[in-house]
């Protein structure tokens, strides 16, 4: 199944079949992303729309829709990817932080707001991790992906880039009831890069 995250018919219909198929949702995963670099002067407003649309909008239309299955059901698991780029500024980076700070607080927010409801929010902070997304910006870069790796490794004290697995099991003990005392969490998955 697909769907597109901005669009909250399309959501709708997403969690409709779900529920048609499985008959409950026990763990959201939100996370859809896109980036796009750049200064305020570089970003364009169409760029802008674009990132809060999928890294803000997704979010929230997604957690909007699956909250009050999970309400219905007697609780389940939220977790959001964020990313350490919403923890600290970043140069040439303004729209993709200030997307990924927005899902930080939005995150708070919902535990806040259902923590007394057996609904636990949370969301991990990836540092650089060896993603498609990385190729990408090695891509856009004109730059070698070893020497990129480099580059990027240099940012992160534990002196690598991340893995994914790595990132898949912070999400997958987040989700899980070995967290159940753990609600509005930011953790970061980002080798120290926060540290900083």
């Amino acid at each position: 199944m697909s769907g597109d995250v901005t669009d909250h018919a399309d959501v709708k219909k997403m969690v409709d079949e779900i529920m048609a198929g499985l008959g409950r949702i026990d763990v959201l995963f939100n996370n859809a992303g896109i980036l796009v670099e750049g200064t305020v002067e570089e970003v364009s407003e169409e760029d802008w729309d674009r990132i809060m649309a999928v890294n803000v909008k997704g979010v929230f239309l997604m957690s909007k829709e699956v909250i009050p299955v999970m309400l219905k059901q007697g609780g389940g698991s939220i977790v959001n990817n964020a990313s350490c780029s919403g923890l600290v500024g970043d140069r040439a980076a303004i729209a993709y932080n200030t997307s990924k700070g927005a899902v930080v607080l939005m995150t708070k927010c919902l535990a806040l707001d259902y923590a007394g409801k057996n609904i636990r929010v949370n969301c991990v902070c990836p540092g650089e991790i060896e993603t498609p997304m990385f190729l990408q910006e090695v891509a856009s870069r004109g730059t070698t992906v070893e020497a990129y790796r480099k580059e990027i490794s240099d940012y992160h004290p534990i002196g690598r880039l991340g893995r994914p697995s790595e990132v898949a099991n912070t999400v997958a003990f987040l989700a899980s009831d070995d967290a159940s005392f753990i609600t509005g969490a930011a953790v970061s998955v980002d080798g120290g890069y926060t540290c900083q």
